[in-house]
């Protein structure tokens, strides 16, 4: 697919068109379309450019919240989006919403579109390339203990790095909805060994080849809901890697607290995926949807006090 690029006149004139579906969007083969603004925040372009299906690039010093990215250096995007078309634009359509929809409709519309790149051939290219491995490990995978009143919840997978495959899932699901119910107990989430979360489980992908039924499974147990719900008791004390799942996940928390070694990704869109543990809800009430956007394009690696200044974490210790 290409990317276009136009002057604010360019896009002004086009705009006034009546034509302009056809002119733009994934189906028609343009992906996204760069607009060079220089000085011009372009709000009116932003307005009637994300309605489409592209992703909008306001590019200049001062483009407006409105477009999808706004930047002044767009070729690490544009690297992303030639990656994974499809999942790119998805990923800019869903984060579109995050802030008009409730917590529990921007999940809903994250397991429709995730269910939806699941079946298309950006993610099937994916899966032919990654490396297999038998899973044969039947140990729990969370323990929880009580530490002077706060019940801290372990992720305790060291080998694989806390990979969450659906049995962590399950486990961190029935953890929570018992201190849903559980008074006012203050919640600590951390991981065991060298990593916090290292992502999902990639020996689990694409095990469930049906799409409609893995969005069903979402529906039904995902642990996102749940840290949302209990966000005010709950703090998330985070180290080492924390890749995919694990940043969407401590994104939940109402306090998150990282070590220096912490390291944090969102690889999804290179997986012809999009979050789909809670992250286009959880990250962008943090960060905002264009640095959400742009940070899944680029799929670059932040350190801890990059995260901190962004707003993903809340202290450094």
């Amino acid at each position: 697919m290409e990317i276009e690029r136009w002057s604010g006149d360019e896009a002004r004139a086009a705009i006034a068109a009546p034509d302009l579906d056809r002119r733009l969007g994934a189906a028609v083969g343009v992906a996204a379309l760069i607009v060079e603004l220089d000085d011009d925040p372009g709000d009116d372009l932003a307005v009637a450019l994300t309605r489409l299906p592209i992703i909008a690039i306001g590019r200049g010093p001062h483009a407006a919240a409105g477009w999808d990215i706004a930047t002044t250096d767009p070729t690490e995007i544009c690297a992303g989006i030639d990656a994974a078309p499809r999942a790119a634009v998805l990923a800019a359509q869903v984060l579109r919403g995050h802030t008009t929809r409730t917590p529990d409709a921007g999940l809903l519309v994250e397991s429709l579109a995730y269910a939806t790149l699941q079946a298309g051939p950006e993610f099937h290219t994916w899966l032919a390339t990654r490396g297999r491995r038998v899973r044969n490990d039947d140990q729990p995978r969370v323990k929880v203990h009580d530490d002077n009143g706060t019940a801290v919840i372990t992720l305790d997978r060291p080998r694989l790095r806390n990979l969450l495959d659906a049995r962590m899932r399950d486990e961190l699901v029935e953890c929570l909805r018992a201190l849903h119910h559980d008074g006012e107990r203050p919640i600590r989430l951390t991981g065991a060994g060298p990593a916090f979360c290292a992502g999902g489980d990639p020996g689990e992908f694409g095990t469930v080849t049906d799409p409609v039924r893995a969005h069903l499974i979402r529906s039904s147990a995902n642990v996102a809901p749940w840290l949302l719900a209990l966000a005010d008791r709950t703090t998330a004390v985070v180290h080492g890697p924390c890749v995919g799942a694990g940043a969407e996940l401590l994104a939940c928390g109402g306090h998150v607290s990282a070590a220096d070694d912490s390291r944090f990704r969102l690889p999804e869109t290179r997986m012809g995926l999009l979050p789909g543990a809670g992250g286009t809800v959880s990250i962008p009430a943090r960060i905002g949807r264009q640095r959400t956007l742009e940070w899944l394009l680029t799929d670059r690696e932040i350190d801890a006090v990059t995260a901190h200044r962004w707003g993903l974490v809340d202290e450094l210790v």
